[in-house]
């Protein structure tokens, strides 16, 4: 077992037990023109987190991890949204957006499209699991579960934006089905202001998991 230097206190992991999770590192909200972008928010710390996680996956494959992607996407005809009668077709926002502005209809994050594609210095490598999402959490209508328990992993390392709905909602289904998970705080980018990225920290620090910085990562899985 090794421990880490976490947030609210040292957590024992082990690391052959481990895996990376990389959230919808997507154009859709990690690049300008992407759909983040498009509503509004302030991306430009997206880039800062583009080039933390780039340093962390080459870590993490040489020690043997697996790496997750999840990808959120639909279906060009919205099939697997949910519909009107779901609140995911009300909340979501790359659906509200396209329902509210017909000319962006098919091209946000729906597959096959710029901005569902993972950002170019983030491309998945050989090996690596890309698991596509239709929910916030990475765990909702997916093989997540079943693809982590067959390599036999407990531990889970997330990455990605925005820290405050996919990566915490991800991590707290993690919680539940008794994963064990820590967040990597400066590899995530919230949407919202500051206060929002300080709030999801105390939720996972308090309730939900522990948190670390890239460095500590990068100084453990180095071995």
């Amino acid at each position: 077992m090794t421990k880490l230097d976490a947030k609210p206190e040292p957590v024992e992991v082990d690391l052959s037990k481990s895996a990376v999770v990389v959230v919808d590192m997507q154009n859709a909200f990690a690049s300008q023109r992407g759909m983040l972008d498009i509503a509004g928010a302030d991306i430009s710390g997206a880039p800062r987190v583009v080039n933390v996680i780039s340093r962390l996956l080459p870590a993490a494959r040489h020690a043997g991890m697996p790496v997750v992607y999840l990808q959120m996407g639909y279906k060009a005809d919205l099939s697997d949204s949910g519909g009107v009668e779901s609140p995911n077709w009300h909340k979501e926002l790359g659906i509200r957006l396209m329902n509210c502005r017909p000319e962006l209809k098919g091209t946000l994050v729906t597959e096959g499209t710029w901005d569902f594609a993972i950002v170019d210095q983030l491309a998945p490598q050989p090996g690596d699991i890309v698991i596509v999402k239709t929910r916030y959490s990475g765990f909702a209508r997916t093989t997540l579960d079943d693809q982590l328990r067959a390599r036999g992993v407990r531990f889970l390392f997330f990455t990605g934006i925005a820290t405050n709905v996919c990566v915490e909602s991800t991590l707290r289904d993690a919680f539940f089905l008794d994963y064990w998970p820590i967040l990597i705080a400066d590899a995530t980018l919230a949407a919202g202001p500051a206060f929002i990225q300080e709030a999801t920290l105390f939720n996972i620090e308090s309730y939900f998991g522990w948190t670390i910085s890239s460095q500590e990562f990068l100084a453990n899985a180095a071995g």
